[in-house]
């Protein structure tokens, strides 16, 4: 189990992205469009370095839905490698079953 912490910083994170996920798309673009003059180029890209740190999605880490747990994440599913394997031991995965051979 993460920390309470961990997960509500994460928490601010997701929604610091999705604020600022339009404004930063425009800027990106306008920093490597060709039919702009290199100032505003420039400009562009000043201004996207003076979005909040916390406004990259790559500040983001995928997380267990169940405890938070940032490592051994299975993006199918949502969920960490230990609650997968209980989950699916129990039965409560539709279509996984244990494999045996």
């Amino acid at each position: 189990m993460a920390k309470k912490s961990k997960i509500a910083r994460q928490h601010q994170r997701e929604q610091t992205v999705a604020r600022y996920a339009e404004r930063r798309h425009e800027f990106k673009e306008a920093s490597v469009n060709p039919h702009l003059t290199p100032q505003e180029r420039a400009q562009a890209m000043s201004a996207l370095h003076a979005l909040p740190r916390d406004a990259s999605p790559t500040r983001l880490r995928n997380r267990d839905t169940a405890d938070g747990r940032p490592r051994g994440h299975l993006n199918t599913f949502g969920l960490s490698r230990v609650s997968f394997r209980q989950a699916a031991l129990r039965g409560e995965l539709p279509g996984v079953t244990k494999a045996s051979w």
